[in-house]
């Protein structure tokens, strides 16, 4: 059992805390924004909050975070009652937050010179993924960190792979949304044109989904695509920030992403219609509109 503070009860960190506190048998402190939220996971799971991040922090073996963006990132961690200023010596910081590989490398050289490790690890699998505690947990950082943490991290994930130094988890979950955007568009448009078609989806995605166009998206996301229902799982406005990131590293290290590009612009039309948060698989509805 380790001492670990979870900062950010969102859709994904509420259930992976949970996770750590449940499955793992930790001792965990909870931070978020709206303290309500923290006390809300007490009363469900045990364990206590803090009212500030450095307040999670103090004490803690493992101090955990899944928050909105690089801003967010940085309050929690180096703006004021950060939780640098409290981390213990010898302690590590896993990220679980989708940001840039810009600010994994920077909170990295504070950790660093802090005294105390930081892992950039991002994960894949959404809020199903997080409530099971099967994500998939792509990470940056030493190696002697992440084999500390590795244990403590797998309460909430089905898979942990250490990437390479700092800031290569967040350039991995960025090669995963880029996939993901062209499959999706791929699977939407592939739908499109066997309604138009007068084809039986369900039909057509048995026998396709068995060979080469198969796909986690294929298989999870047909049905409720063929049926018009866009509630279950990440969100649209969360795809376009985590596009806008790969779109901007593509700037810095002059990789070519036409597909990608295109879809975020796709993407951006559903938010036109109204589709904000809608999951990932509406770009249906925009060739359906």
């Amino acid at each position: 059992m380790a001492k670990v503070a979870f900062l950010g009860l969102g859709v994904m960190g509420y259930p992976m805390a949970a996770h750590l506190k449940n499955k793992g048998g930790h001792d965990v402190t909870v931070y978020n924004r709206t303290t309500e939220k923290a006390e809300k996971w007490v009363a469900e799971h045990g364990g206590t909050f803090a009212k500030t991040p450095a307040e999670a922090a103090k004490g803690k073996d493992f101090v955990f975070s899944c928050v909105g963006n690089d801003d967010d990132l940085r309050s929690v961690t180096i703006g004021k009652n950060g939780a640098f200023s409290a981390m213990s010596k010898g302690a590590i910081f896993v990220d679980n937050t989708t940001a840039s590989a810009t600010v994994a490398r920077e909170l990295d050289e504070a950790a660093k010179a802090g005294g105390f490790g930081f892992l950039d690890a991002p994960v894949s699998g959404g809020q199903a993924g997080a409530e099971n505690g099967v994500l998939t947990v792509m990470v940056g950082g030493d190696e002697k960190d992440f084999e500390r943490a590795k244990p403590v991290i797998s309460a909430f994930a089905r898979m942990v792979g250490l990437m390479g130094p700092a800031g290569s988890g967040q350039l991995t979950k960025m090669i995963n949304q880029i996939c993901i955007a062209g499959l999706v568009q791929g699977l939407a448009e592939g739908i499109h044109f066997g309604k138009k078609a007068g084809l039986d989806i369900e039909k057509v995605i048995d026998v396709i989904s068995k060979g080469a166009a198969g796909s986690w998206q294929m298989e999870n996301r047909h049905k409720t695509m063929n049926a018009g229902k866009y509630d279950f799982g990440f969100a649209v406005d969360w795809m376009r920030k985590d596009l806008g990131i790969c779109l901007a590293e593509a700037d810095n290290n002059g990789a070519k992403l036409p597909v990608t590009a295109l879809v975020d612009q796709f993407y951006k039309d559903v938010q036109g219609m109204g589709g904000k948060r809608w999951d990932t698989s509406s770009l249906l509805a925009r060739l359906e509109k």
